[in-house]
């Protein structure tokens, strides 16, 4: 199956629920309560509220609704952002647990090593047990290399030795795993600040990128979490994982509408190659049936 035939079948159920509410004959008139429904539909897909609102109130006005509503969709969707070219490259991961983030660590430097980059993992999240070892087995099998310390360590101490070593070593990109913090944890997200400061004093410009790995199936948590995250770390993108059919897929709208921040990847299952940059017309043509024509 193809990317992206897994990505359609993952958002599967939004797209029927959606389109099944628009009229199969081209002449059929949307009543107010149908219009009611799609906008209802928007909202339980997790597009939210106030943007939902907006899609169906500009859909309504046009001839053609359904290809209007992927217009602007599609529209809201923030694409086109370079990523920063450096070397070494760093990037900073964060994100909280169960979103997928080692896992996506993993695959990102799968991808890179792909790229007949050499590539340098930093293992900072240290708070959790066994998270050292997971992500070891994960960047193993990508074939890129590990910095690491004992459990409990200092992650900015993890994060200074991990850029001290890529630049000693030359290697092309560094990736710096952070501890899947909660953003209410007050104590977790000064640490989060200080791990974004002293990448910043071992390398000058550093990091270049900083990527918050969300959970499609989260909703309003996801929106929560990534204006927290925003504060303390400056997040410049966003990877969203689930999208195999636990996430709705409306939430990547909702991130972008509301952030105005590029998402960068979309994870679709759990293999290194279940990583998919992230193609605006691609996600609209999966989370939307085909385009009618019907009238208002």
């Amino acid at each position: 199956m193809s990317f992206f035939s897994r990505l359609s079948k993952g958002l599967s159920k939004t797209r029927e629920s959606i389109g099944g509410l628009f009229p199969s004959e081209t002449k059929e008139k949307i009543s107010d309560s149908q219009w009611q429904d799609i906008e209802d539909a928007l909202i339980m897909a997790d597009c939210g509220a106030q943007l939902a609102m907006d899609l169906v109130r500009k859909a309504k006005k046009s001839k053609q609704p359904m290809q209007t509503l992927k217009d602007n969709m599609q529209a809201t969707l923030v694409t086109g952002s370079e990523i920063k070219e450096a070397k070494p490259f760093v990037l900073l991961v964060a994100g909280v647990n169960g979103t997928g983030k080692t896992t996506t660590i993993g695959k990102l430097a799968n991808m890179y090593a792909d790229q007949g980059k050499k590539v340098l993992i930093g293992a900072a999240d240290t708070f959790r047990a066994a998270a050292v070892e997971q992500l070891a087995v994960w960047v193993e099998r990508a074939g890129a290399d590990i910095v690491k310390q004992a459990e409990g360590a200092d992650p900015a101490s993890v994060a200074f030795d991990t850029i001290s070593r890529g630049i000693a070593k030359n290697y092309d990109v560094i990736i710096i795993d952070t501890a899947g913090r909660v953003q209410t944890d007050t104590s977790l997200m000064n640490e989060l600040a200080k791990v974004y400061r002293v990448i910043g004093k071992a390398l000058d410009g550093a990091p270049h990128e900083v990527w918050h790995v969300v959970d499609g199936g989260t909703g309003q948590n996801a929106i929560v979490q990534v204006e927290k995250f925003r504060e303390i770390i400056h997040t410049t993108g966003l990877i969203v994982t689930k999208l195999d059919g636990t996430g709705k897929g409306g939430v990547v709208l909702q991130l972008c509408d509301k952030f105005k921040l590029p998402v960068r990847y979309i994870g679709v299952g759990e293999s290194l190659e279940d990583l998919m940059p992230f193609h605006a017309g691609a996600y609209i043509d999966s989370l939307l049936p085909e385009t009618t024509q019907t009238s208002t």
